[in-house]
């Protein structure tokens, strides 16, 4: 039986958990914790870690941005993940070697994030690279919404296949905004059928294979004024005319893109309103507070489905696996 959580998930000032941070995950509407940089020493002591928070509450789930290239928060004692550009590079040039490889990334990856303790990494990213977008860039796999969607698809298949959720992001898709959205609010003024025929495409065919799905800050002003992550609009599509059935996990309420919605607790219900299920307040305490308290006595079922099921993997056996090894071997080159 699926026990539901808080919608709050938050994170840790530094690689150990503090007496006051231990007091705080007790707060029932806390559900979840993401770990940053400023976390992790390495892959053992991120397992230790996250022990240490089981320890406090063993419900909680836990989650990390590991995505590969600039975005890797764990970088001792795991595969060094290249950009999934470069999965996409492969598949241009051979697209079973390419679909192949973005299975085996997703597998690896979802193995040795459940070996570190994790419960679910944010990825895969699903953005449309355009040229534009600095802050997605390389972080997608390609500039061709079709090929998107085939790696996401693979990349989707190898972390079930490691037992872990997948959570695809920034829906509806960031790559068509030059502003990033952790300091601005950035504004996509193309009109509503061209974000349909492209961004929207890797989200339409892979959302009844997503565990879950983050919004982005951006306002797509053709469709809607609001942020699509403040958006009952653009969520409403999400679930009733894409078919998702998962967990929407609202992006950092504390990125300037956010603050639009006003206050801490102001955002928090304007995002639970539009229908996110779990909310990350990251890198501002307070508001973290305010938004606890704005939560009290909410619960979803969905983020607990997320929980990784399986017994875990041991980091020090991983490499006793051929998959492993190749596949180690085939993305250390790349990222390189």
């Amino acid at each position: 039986m699926t026990q539901p959580l808080g919608p709050v998930m938050l994170d840790l000032e530094g690689p150990q958990l503090s007496k006051a941070e231990q007091q705080l995950l007790m707060e029932p509407a806390v559900g979840g914790v993401i770990l940053f940089a400023r976390n992790i020493e390495d892959a053992y002591q991120t397992r230790g870690l996250c022990s240490a928070i089981r320890s406090v509450r063993g419900d909680l789930l836990i989650a990390i941005d590991q995505e590969g290239g600039r975005v890797q928060r764990i970088k001792q004692g795991v595969t060094r993940m290249p950009a999934m550009a470069r999965i996409g590079d492969t598949f241009s040039q051979d697209q079973e070697a390419g679909m192949s490889l973005a299975k085996d990334a997703g597998w690896l990856l979802g193995m040795e994030m459940a070996a570190c303790g994790l419960d679910i990494s944010f990825a895969p990213v699903l953005d449309v690279e355009s040229g534009i977008s600095s802050v997605i860039g390389d972080r997608s796999f390609s500039s061709d919404p079709a090929h998107v969607a085939l790696l996401g698809h693979g990349f989707i298949q190898g972390l079930h296949e490691a037992g872990m959720a997948a959570v695809g992001k920034h829906f509806p898709g960031h790559g068509g905004v030059a502003a990033d959205s952790h300091v601005a609010l950035p504004v996509d003024d193309r009109p509503f059928e061209q974000i349909k025929q492209h961004d929207l495409v890797p989200f339409t065919q892979l959302a009844s294979q997503l565990d879950g799905v983050m919004p982005a800050h951006v306002i797509y002003s053709a469709f809607d004024a609001r942020p699509a992550g403040f958006s009952p609009n653009w969520l409403g599509m999400l679930r009733e005319s894409l078919g998702f059935k998962g967990c929407i996990f609202s992006d950092d309420l504390s990125m300037v893109g956010a603050h639009e919605a006003g206050d801490p607790q102001a955002r928090a219900k304007a995002a639970l309103s539009a229908g996110c299920d779990m909310l990350l307040v990251c890198n501002d305490r307070a508001a973290a507070c305010e938004v606890i308290e704005a939560c009290y006595g909410l619960q979803s079922k969905r983020p607990a489905k997320l929980r990784y099921g399986r017994a875990r993997p041991d980091l020090d056996a991983l490499s006793a696996l051929g998959r492993w090894r190749r596949t180690h071997a085939k993305l250390e080159a790349l990222a390189s």
